[in-house]
């Protein structure tokens, strides 16, 4: 046993330099990447106005006008929202915002009705739960010499939830093939998000899973190498930003930590 401990603990300090020389980036770049989805869709709302229009009246029989007040709502709320989050300013209206775009969409394209797409809306869902949290950081330390009187605790459930959800991204990737490589994909996988879900070995956990899940995205939803009149080329779009929306909501998780309700916080006490 000595040995796989000694391996997990070089293994978590090599970790913890990369997160150390990387803590004045990586928020930022967690935020990128987890904006990722919602700037991509806005721009194919604005690229592909009369197509979204369209769609929506032929899905729906709502009307030209109720079908571009559709389109309007995803355009102005996912850029805006993101232009937000970026920014810092008013995170709390930029996540709710987002959160709505989410909701709308899930019914506007039936994803109730799609278990797979369903999931990754979740994820997406628990990661912007993560930019609150992380905001909610931000803003008590402008306060740090004023005592707290027990305000984290929405903060540690948020991170919680955000864990969870995160989890569900992985489902959707896990693959029901009797190949080696499959088997030994699913298995790490999820072990992985086991972990990041219990809050143990989080920030190494998550690390190691920002680095699988972009592999695994690079390789399977490489959208740029498929012709751009096949529809194929938008589902793999799609698919490439969602899951680099989650790895983002990874990334906010090593750099923030798994939160106050997580084993590692509990082995501190120990």
């Amino acid at each position: 046993m000595s040995i796989p401990n000694e391996y997990i603990a070089k293994t978590e300090d090599v970790a913890e330099q990369v997160i150390k020389r990387g803590k004045y980036v990586l928020p930022t770049v967690a935020r990128l990447c987890l904006i990722a989805t919602f700037f991509e869709d806005g721009l194919r709302m604005y690229f592909q106005w009369n197509e979204q229009r369209e769609y929506m009246d032929m899905s729906w029989g709502c009307g030209k006008f109720l079908a571009t007040v559709f389109v309007l709502t995803n355009l102005f709320g996912q850029l805006g929202g993101c232009a937000m989050v970026m920014a810092r300013f008013k995170v709390d209206i930029a996540v709710g915002l987002l959160f709505f775009i989410v909701v709308l969409q899930t019914i506007a394209y039936s994803i109730l009705w799609d278990f797979q797409f369903l999931l990754r809306n979740f994820a997406l869902i628990g990661a912007l739960l993560l930019v609150l949290a992380e905001a909610r950081i931000e803003g008590r330390s402008l306060f740090a010499g004023v005592p707290s009187l027990g305000d984290n605790k929405p903060k540690n459930f948020m991170q919680l939830a955000g864990r969870i959800l995160l989890a569900f991204m992985f489902i959707t990737l896990i693959r029901f093939e009797l190949s080696v490589w499959n088997v030994i994909q699913d298995i790490i996988g999820s072990t992985l998000m086991v972990l990041v879900v219990l809050g143990y070995k989080t920030k190494l956990s998550a690390l190691i899973l920002v680095a699988l899940l972009t592999v695994l995205n690079l390789y399977h939803n490489a959208w740029w190498t498929i012709p751009s009149y096949k529809p194929l080329r938008d589902f793999l779009k799609y698919d490439f930003f969602q899951t680099l929306s989650v790895i983002g909501g990874l990334l906010m998780i090593v750099s923030l930590g798994p939160g106050g309700v997580s084993m590692d916080e509990h082995k501190k006490k120990w």
